[in-house]
């Protein structure tokens, strides 16, 4: 047995456990889903503004304009998104 093979076998069962799982609970409600985006949103600000407003602290420190603001805030924002991707594939 190959990886690849492995691979697909492990997809098959996260698939069928999906499945197994929709059928027990069922189609979540509209507030559940509502939820999820907002928890999702979250995932994905936080980072960002936390990166963002520790760049604005570093530039008033050093005097640096907007210098360690932007590459922060995409940093910042890759967290951001990376998490929010790693959530999704939980959920």
């Amino acid at each position: 047995m190959t990886a690849e093979d492995d691979e697909l076998l492990r997809a098959v069962h996260r698939r069928g456990e999906r499945q197994r799982r929709w059928q027990q609970e069922g189609e979540p409600s509209f507030g559940r889903q509502l939820a999820q985006i907002g928890v999702l949103g979250w995932i994905i600000v936080v980072p960002t503004l936390l990166f963002t407003f520790f760049g604005r602290w570093l530039d008033r420190r050093f005097g640096t304009g907007i210098f360690l603001t932007a590459p922060l805030l995409f940093i910042g924002l890759a967290i951001g998104c990376y998490a929010g991707w790693r959530w999704m594939h939980t959920q």
